[in-house]
């Protein structure tokens, strides 16, 4: 495996704790029905980094598409987490935002 799959595999995971540990998160919020796209967008994303993982690690042919739409997902994710200020829907942006940039380069 060359770095750049190593690094995008690594991203992929940062971002996939992050939208788990947002999720959870936000179920705790008081206002869930505020939270609803943001739960809905931080499962969707972390499904696609993890399913970006294992399509990389097991050298799918089809990883570079895979890492598009993950990078897609993950802009999207990112896009909402970041219209919350809860500190786990920031943080979880930015690690959607990295993890889009570095499919982003997987996928060109």
């Amino acid at each position: 495996m060359n770095a750049t799959y190593e690094e995008c595999i690594q991203a992929c995971l940062e971002c996939m704790e992050a939208c788990n540990v947002c999720y959870d998160a936000c179920l705790k919020e008081d206002d869930l029905n505020m939270m609803a796209d943001c739960i809905r967008m931080d499962r969707e994303c972390s499904d696609i980094c993890a399913f970006a993982v294992k399509s990389m690690q097991s050298g799918s042919p089809f990883a570079k598409q895979i890492c598009q739409l993950c990078a897609e997902i993950c802009e999207t994710c990112g896009n909402e987490c970041s219209k919350h200020d809860h500190e786990h829907c920031q943080k979880c942006a930015q690690a959607c935002f990295r993890c889009a940039e570095v499919c982003r380069q997987m996928a060109a």
